[in-house]
Parts: C-alpha cells; structure tokens; sequence
C-alpha cells in the first residue's frame, strides 16, 4: 500500500510538471528570407504580430528579421537545423535541400482546397523528412510571376539575353534561349544597373518596394506559375509544443491563408503602377501567351520529376496539371 502511495504520489507530481511546462509561455526565434517591411515580408509580420497579441502566456515570436540576419538561400538549413524555429520562405531558396520545392510554384489552389485535398499533407511530409520542418502556412498562391526586360524583343525569344533569375524561373528562360543568372533579390538593383542581367523574374507585386521600378522598362506577358511563401516550423520544435500552442499557431496560420483574399485588388494596382512608372507591357496575343504557359509548365514539372522521379509525379498528380 505504501508503495502504491508512493507510485501515485510521483505520477501525480510528474503530471503537475509537464503540465506546468506545458503551461509556460515559449518564445520561437523567426527570420524572413526577404527583407523586412516588404510585399513578401508584410503578412508573416501580421502574423507574429496576431500570435504576439493572441498568445499572451502561452507562445510569442521573436522576429530576428530578414536577409541581414540570414542570407536568402540558407534559410531552409537553418531551419532545418534549429537555427531558428520559424521561417518565411518560398521553396526556391531551399530546391538544394528539397527539389519537389521547386514544383510548388505549379499548385495554384487556395490552401483551403489543398488542406482538403491531401495536398498540405503530402507537402507537410515532405517538409518533415527532407527539412525537418513542419508545413504550417503557404501564402500568395493567387499572385502570378512575370519575366520583366530592360530591352525590347519583338518575338518570344530569349537568346542573347541574362536573366536574372531563382530555381523559378530557371528552366523556362533557359527553354527559351536566355542565358540564366542566378542571386540574391538583395544583388538585382545593382546587376540591373550596371547591365550585368537585361531582365530578372519576380511576381506582379514588390518591385517598388526594392526599388526596381527606376531600372526596369518592360513587362513581359502572359503571367505564369504561382507564387508560394511558406512558413515552416523545425519540426523538433514543433513536436516540443503543447496542444494550446500548437492550435493557437495553426489557427493562425489559417488567418494568415486567408489575406491571399486582399491580393486580388492589390494585383490590379499594382498593374496601374507599372504603367505610371513608365513599365511598358510587351504582349504578342493570346496564340503565343498559350504556347508559352504550356512550355513554362512542361519544362517545370520535367525538371522535377527529373530529379524526385516518385514523389514529383505524385506532387504534379495533386497539383492537377
């Protein structure tokens, strides 16, 4: 009887100790791989601002800030290795680690329909054992990319030209003859000033924001893929978790899926933008823009499937085209 006492008197105190650890508040370190205050920056700012104000006494977020603290291109290790606990990162700087990223800008589905669907938990596994993270967020799925000029074409062609680019865009300037330049959006200002790239690729929005609009002329249409941030969780700091954190996080992060709503007015200004900064559009009509979309994807979900055979043929099947 004593020992049974004595058993359920530790049980009771080593119940009272997690519960009481479960209870603390835990404070997660976060970095952005883009700069601070701007367009890819702003809504997972707004998002450590609501777990900040929500999460009083259970989780806050210290935001380290973006590529001053941690180059672009190193964020996915450094979440992978508890570097930080959180990231806002699009899977084109972290292909290295994850070649299936590189498919992500080919699933243009609101998140409420991949959450559905099996998507998020396909990609959340791959997140899991490829970058020891968790999935938690994907913002901007309904903000398309562009290929923007300092020189004029007069067909769709690329050759002769340097391009600017990330794993996004790689392959389809490539595919159409361009030369393809790859580094940091902290580095584009200067290349493009100094004529070492005659273009770049970036979505529809944020140019102003880095400046670029003083030495960008030309827009090239159609628009093409989908822009993908992600907000990863180091997946041993997530499984350390309590379920009220856990929840508060996730709850969240579907606030956050939701001011995707808020991009469809915002794209349309932006556009406006353009052309009162002088951007001219470049559109060879609606036969070519076809031929390109369906080049641009071809080539994109080849170059995955090149080199995740299983899972980037499983992803192009969830992925729907």
């Amino acid at each position: 009887m004593k020992i049974g006492r004595l058993v359920a008197a530790a049980v009771a105190v080593a119940t009272f100790s997690v519960s009481s650890v479960l209870a603390q508040e835990v404070t997660l370190r976060a970095v952005s791989s883009f700069a601070e205050g701007t367009e890819f920056s702003k809504n997972f700012e707004r998002f450590i601002e609501k777990v900040n104000a929500d999460g009083k006494g259970v989780v806050q977020i210290n935001y380290i800030g973006g590529p001053r603290a941690i180059p672009p291109f190193e964020v996915g290790n450094a979440i992978r290795t508890k570097v930080v606990d959180i990231a806002n990162v699009t899977g084109a700087f972290y292909t290295n680690l994850m070649p299936e990223a590189d498919g992500f800008k080919l699933i243009a589905k609101p998140m409420s329909a991949q959450r559905a669907d099996g998507t998020w938990a396909f990609v959340n596994e791959l997140h899991n054992q490829k970058l020891n993270s968790y999935f938690l967020a994907r913002q901007f799925h309904n903000v398309p990319f562009h290929i923007y000029l300092n020189k004029k074409i007069e067909k769709m062609d690329f050759t002769g030209l340097k391009i600017r680019v990330t794993p996004v865009y790689k392959d389809i300037v490539e595919a159409m003859g361009g030369t393809a330049i790859t580094t940091a959006p902290g580095e584009v200002y200067t290349a493009l000033e100094r004529g070492v790239v005659d273009g770049y690729g970036w979505p529809v929005t944020g140019i102003f924001d880095l400046g670029w609009d003083k030495v960008t002329k030309f827009r090239l249409e159609p628009a093409f893929y989908s822009v993908e941030v992600n907000v990863l969780v180091n997946l041993d700091t997530w499984k350390a978790l309590g379920d009220r954190q856990k929840k508060l996080l996730s709850d969240t992060a579907v606030w956050l899926e939701g001011l995707d709503s808020e991009k469809v007015a915002a794209i349309a200004a932006e556009r406006q933008r353009h052309t009162a900064a002088g951007i001219q559009a470049i559109d060879f009509g609606a036969a070519v823009s076809q031929d390109f979309l369906k080049k641009a994807n071809e080539v994109a979900w080849a170059s995955v499937i090149r080199r995740a055979p299983e899972s980037g043929a499983k992803l192009r099947q969830l992925a729907g085209n």
